[in-house]
């Protein structure tokens, strides 16, 4: 997605949190172009990863030359194709050796094939996501929007991981509660519209405890969502109306359109992330801007860091 080229400091405001930790081994897959190859070593400068650069070794040291992006000592683990590159993440991950894992010039799809894999891969008994972290300017605080990117129709249990992969996220960007507004065309539940039923059972679920750590409610349209005025004209009473730190769209169409509209017209910079899987995973495009790629990496950081952390408490 192209990003804006201004920010609000939204970003800088979270990445501040980043400054006392410290970088995250990180499987960077083939990073054999140079957006790919330079964005992982801008987030090494910044101490939010320690690279393992996983590709073809001849032509990540080629790209490297040809762009003057140093090197330096980092890890290189050689790979024949992006196929494999892909795997050799996966597995530098399975081994420990990894905590996270950043795209580099592979698509999409190969890479999260990879992470999914029955016998090989990352699965946990979680449906993998994505989240959209987007610093819009109009509003006032950091904004996920999910999910845009994997699940095309998700079914009720679908969005239940799909909430509880954002609320976890958000916590983890030190959000003490985070508020969900669960997006559809109207606040009112309609049997004739089956998302303002997926969102009324939603709050049930959270009520009932299937879901937690935040604070649910919907269904909301935009306006009400985001717009405390929209929400008190409309009569509706809700905490999160005007509030949201998390946007549950209804499927795959509406938020692709809804990150797009806010990152076109509302000049907002969007960082993306993958949850569900064993480890974060930093999906980063070639039109992304330094400070999205920066702020995807540092998402990724302080999600690692809580799974450290929640990883040892449980132990």
């Amino acid at each position: 997605m192209t990003q804006a080229t201004t920010g609000t400091g939204k970003y800088e405001q979270m990445l501040v949190r980043c400054k006392d930790l410290n970088p995250v081994p990180t499987a960077v897959a083939h990073p054999c172009e140079e957006t790919a190859l330079a964005g992982a070593m801008e987030a090494a400068e910044k101490g939010l990863i320690t690279p393992i650069l996983v590709g073809p070794a001849a032509k990540i040291r080629e790209v490297a030359a040809a762009h003057k992006i140093a090197l330096g000592s980092t890890r290189i683990v050689d790979t024949p194709h992006s196929h494999a590159s892909a795997a050799k993440s996966v597995e530098l991950v399975r081994t420990g050796e990894a905590e996270l894992i950043m795209k580099g010039s592979l698509h999409s799809d190969e890479l999260l094939g990879a992470v999914v894999a029955r016998e090989t891969g990352l699965r946990t008994g979680r449906r993998i996501s994505h989240v959209f972290i987007m610093d819009v300017p109009t509003y006032h605080k950091v904004l996920l929007v999910t999910d845009a990117a994997i699940n095309i129709s998700p079914t009720l249990e679908d969005k239940l991981d799909i909430v509880q992969n954002a609320i976890d996220l958000a916590v983890a960007l030190g959000v003490q509660t985070p508020k969900v507004a669960i997006l559809a065309a109207v606040e009112t539940v309609t049997s004739k519209m089956p998302s303002t039923i997926d969102a009324a059972a939603l709050c049930k679920m959270a009520d009932r405890g299937q879901i937690t750590g935040g604070l649910l409610d919907g269904p909301l349209a935009f306006d009400n969502a985001i717009s405390k005025e929209a929400a008190r004209i409309k009569g509706i009473k809700s905490v999160v109306a005007g509030d949201p730190n998390i946007l549950l769209v209804p499927d795959l169409e509406a938020g692709n359109i809804l990150a797009k509209q806010l990152t076109f017209l509302a000049n907002a910079d969007s960082a993306g992330l993958v949850l569900g899987a064993r480890v974060p995973i930093i999906l980063t495009s070639r039109a992304d801007s330094v400070r999205s790629r920066i702020a995807s990496c540092g998402v990724a950081m302080l999600a690692a860091h809580a799974r450290r952390k929640s990883t040892s408490a449980t132990v």
